[in-house]
């Protein structure tokens, strides 16, 4: 079993909510009617990648209920494979999503069976993959390891840190792509501090998404700005997985990373168009038209 791309990631329900405006404190805001859809940064990633045809599987765990199911079947749909989903008997993890009238979320994850995938679940899953690619919604050790065994195994290594963590040097060292938001370069290196310095951490280069500014390239060779389309945002829900599927089906399709990060920003872009996460993600055929 091959594969172009392997995400080590969650699987989660979105509940989403619109709102006026996002409740203070002690407040109650009444908001429109809860729309349910598949998410999780895992598995936002794969269906990103795989709706721009890299063939692509997810390493995840699912709860064995109506949310797991749904997941499941949403995968298989976007051409994800799913032999590497465990099903478990924590519940599916969930994520409260409230989106306000700017397209702006606030997102609370209630992990649930994401953070029984533990890392022995890694061991085989690596063989015949040319990009790994993980985020932080399940338990940290197991990200290490995933990082561990493909940098040992050859496989090219990206982590988008979301939610930001505290990882291991020896992982930050295998790291070929580090994946960030402007919030979590700050976490990592501070407010004031130079993107250069990510590299300072480990990773052989790094990218930092910024919104409707685009991204900015960081390699040992400079920094490199990459400006994005101006669009109008209905909902950024799931706009970084997006960027993050897009960069590793392109890096697996051999592009380089200026490249790779150039069409993420686009493939970013037409999502906050859209509305919710895995359905606002566009397919290769209409990014000519962007």
């Amino acid at each position: 079993m091959t594969h172009d791309v392997l995400v080590v990631g969650s699987a989660n329900a979105d509940l989403v909510v619109s709102t006026d405006r996002r409740p203070g404190p002690g407040e109650t805001v009444l908001g429109g009617d809860t729309v349910v859809s598949p998410g999780g940064k895992g598995a936002n990633t794969a269906v990103a990648a795989a709706r721009l045809g890299a063939n692509v599987a997810l390493l995840a765990a699912i709860g064995d209920d109506t949310y797991g199911t749904m997941l499941s079947a949403s995968l298989r749909e976007a051409g994800v494979r799913t032999e590497l989903v465990r099903t478990v008997t924590r519940p599916t993890g969930i994520a409260y999503i409230t989106v306000t009238p700017d397209g702006e979320n606030s997102i609370l994850v209630s992990p649930g069976a994401n953070q029984a995938l533990d890392p022995a679940a890694v061991e085989g899953a690596l063989a015949g993959v040319g990009v790994m690619v993980a985020s932080l919604e399940v338990p940290l050790p197991t990200v290490e390891r995933a990082i561990e065994v493909a940098s040992a195994a050859g496989v090219r290594t990206v982590l988008n840190l979301s939610p930001p963590a505290d990882l291991g040097a020896r992982a930050l060292a295998a790291l070929d792509v580090l994946l960030v938001n402007e919030h979590e370069a700050a976490w990592l290196l501070g407010a004031a501090a130079e993107p250069a310095r990510l590299l300072d951490l480990g990773p052989r280069s790094a990218v930092i998404t910024r919104g409707a500014g685009g991204a900015l390239v960081v390699t040992t060779s400079g920094i490199t700005e990459l400006a994005a389309p101006s669009v109008e945002a209905v909902d950024t829900t799931g706009a970084g997985d997006a960027f993050a599927g897009a960069l590793a089906a392109a890096l697996a399709a051999g592009a380089g990373l200026e490249v790779a990060a150039r069409r993420a920003v686009g493939v970013a872009a037409i999502s906050v168009t859209r509305p919710g996460a895995q359905p606002s993600y566009p397919s290769a055929e209409e990014l000519p038209a962007w």
